[in-house]
């Protein structure tokens, strides 16, 4: 593999990881929704606010999502709404799975 193309894939490797922790998937979900501030998110997963700020921050580090500022409060929404294409990509390896292991468990 030459180094332009593991460059490539280093990226793509960036973003899968950034979405690898089930409070994550549960942010980007909650914010096809629309944008929603820290303290809302904090309420919904039930974490402390440092927890769920350094998850914020993890997936706008990996350009999942923009923030902004407005007073006191940062407000969070998807940059790229198409990540939820990965989700549906995701539901049909589960459902692969489960398929796979009903028919393994009639033999």
């Amino acid at each position: 593999m030459d180094n332009k193309t593991r460059q490539k894939y280093e990226a793509r490797a960036r973003v899968i990881k950034a979405m690898a922790h089930p409070s994550r998937l549960f942010i980007v979900d909650e914010l096809s929704r629309g944008e929603r501030c820290v303290c809302e998110l904090r309420d919904m997963i039930g974490a402390d606010i440092s927890t769920v700020s350094k998850h914020l921050s993890v997936l706008r580090d990996a350009g999942i999502l923009d923030d902004e500022k407005r007073g006191l409060q940062v407000f969070y929404r998807l940059r790229v709404p198409c990540i939820l294409n990965f989700f549906g990509c995701v539901e049909g390896v589960l459902q692969a799975n489960a398929r796979r292991g009903a028919a393994v468990a009639k033999q």
